[in-house]
């Protein structure tokens, strides 16, 4: 015996797929076959990609850590380590914030650490 595709229960999961590809490009959006690879696709990208945009950011901040310290004279690395031994603990994103924001929060920064070290 064939099987039915033509109940209410098979169109409704086919428009679901096809309601979920709407905007993609070609036959991704228009052939069922081909749009359920492409959301297989999409949410495996989505949920691989919400771990990677942690990582993502964690580099950005260290990139603007690093050029506000460098202003300062000083490199990433010296001004955790400094941070880390003068006992003071800023998280890397309101560092970030602070080297975007205000600058002279870095200098501050940037002399305590230099007068804890000599």
């Amino acid at each position: 015996m064939p099987r039915a595709t033509t109940g209410r229960i098979h169109h409704k999961r086919r428009a679901k797929v096809l309601k979920f590809v709407k905007g993609f490009k070609g036959a991704r959006s228009i052939l069922f076959r081909t749009a359920k690879d492409a959301r297989r696709r999409a949410l495996q990208n989505s949920y691989k990609d919400r771990r990677r945009k942690k990582r993502d950011m964690r580099s950005l901040w260290i990139v603007r850590i690093n050029a506000a310290a460098r202003i300062h004279g000083i490199s990433y690395s010296r001004l955790i380590n400094g941070m880390k031994n003068a006992d003071i603990q800023i998280n890397r994103k309101m560092l970030a914030e602070l080297a975007v924001t205000d600058l002279n929060a870095i200098s501050a920064l940037v002399e305590k650490i230099q007068e804890k070290a000599a």
